[in-house]
C-alpha cells in the first residue's frame, strides 16, 4: 500500500457495501427503485489503541460488530448478509453440527474439531450462495484495492477476511482438542479460552501473512481464502454495484481525512 494512504476494511452487504477505516465507517446501498443512499460516521468504538497481542485480534473483531447497530439506526433499508432465514437455519444447523460431532465416541478429539469448524463455516457458505452479495463483496474489494494500489484490481483482495480461514481452523483445532484434556467441569470455560486464543493467534498470523506475501508458508496459509473468494465468495461487480461501493469508498474517505485535518 503507498505510504500515507489509509487502510480501510469492508463489509458487503446483499444490496450494497459498508467501508470503514480507522475512525470511520461509511455505508452505501441500492435502493428498489434504482436511487443510491449512502450514511457515513464517526466509529463509537476503535480499536487502533489496542496493542497487547492477545486482545488484537478479539478488539478487532468487537469493533466491527459495533458497527453493525450504527449501520441498522442509519440505514434500516441495508440488508445485512446474516438476516435471512436460511443463513439464520444454517446458523442453528451448524450449531447442532458442532455439538454432535464433539460429542461422538467414535471419531478421536482432533477429528471432531476439523468437523465442527468446517460446520461453524456453513453460513458463511450459505450467505455467500446470493449472487448479489458475492458481487458486492467484488465490488467491495475492486473500489478498496485500486484505491490502496492507485491502479485497478481484480475482485480478490490479499487483506480479506477470508484468508483467516486457514490460520483459525488450525489455532481452533489445536485449542480445542488441548481444552478436552480439561477436566469435564472446566471443559466449556477451557473451549471458550481456546477460541478467544485461537482469535488472537490467527489475527496475528493473518497480520504476518500481509507483511510477507511472498513467503512460501504465507502462500500455503492464504491459498484456502484465495479459493474461496475465487470460487464462491466474489463475483464480478456490474458498473451499477461498483457505483455502490465506490460511493461508500468515497464518503469514508472524505471522514477519514476530515479526522486528520
Amino acid at each position: 500500500m503507498p505510504q500515507g494512504e489509509i487502510k480501510l476494511g469492508g463489509m458487503a452487504l446483499a444490496n450494497g457495501v459498508l467501508v470503514h477505516g480507522p475512525n470511520a465507517w461509511a455505508c452505501a446501498i441500492r435502493l428498489p427503485d434504482g436511487r443510491l443512499e449512502v450514511a457515513s460516521e464517526f466509529k463509537r468504538y476503535r480499536s487502533a489503541g489496542v496493542t497487547n497481542p492477545l486482545l488484537r485480534g478479539p478488539a478487532r473483531l468487537a469493533e466491527a460488530l459495533a458497527l453493525l447497530p450504527q449501520v441498522r439506526r442509519r440505514m434500516p433499508n441495508a440488508k445485512l448478509p446474516f438476516e435471512r432465514p436460511r443463513v439464520l437455519t444454517s446458523m442453528v444447523a451448524g450449531a447442532v453440527a458442532v455439538q454432535l460431532a464433539r460429542g461422538s465416541r467414535r471419531i478421536g478429539p482432533a477429528a471432531q474439531e476439523v468437523i465442527a469448524a468446517i460446520a461453524s463455516l456453513a453460513p458463511a457458505a450459505v450467505a455467500l450462495r446470493n449472487s448479489d452479495l458475492a458481487a458486492y463483496h467484488g465490488a467491495e474489494h475492486i473500489a478498496i484495492g485500486s484505491y490502496e494500489h492507485g491502479e485497478a484490481r481484480d475482485k480478490e483482495h490479499e487483506r480479506c477476511g477470508s484468508h483467516l480461514i486457514g490460520p483459525l481452523l488450525g489455532t481452533l483445532m489445536i485449542g480445542n482438542v488441548l481444552a478436552t484434556r480439561a477436566p469435564a467441569q472446566f471443559r466449556l470455560a477451557a473451549r471458550g479460552l481456546a477460541s478467544l486464543g485461537a482469535l488472537a493467534a490467527s489475527t496475528e498470523i493473518f497480520s504476518w501473512m500481509v507483511r510477507n506475501p511472498e513467503h512460501p508458508l504465507s502462500k500455503a496459509l492464504a491459498r484456502p481464502g484465495h479459493e474461496l473468494q475465487h470460487r464462491l465468495a466474489t463475483a464480478e461487480p456490474t458498473p451499477e454495484q461498483l457505483e455502490v461501493a465506490e460511493a461508500a469508498l468515497a464518503a469514508c474517505l472524505e471522514l477519514e481525512h476530515g479526522h486528520q485535518d
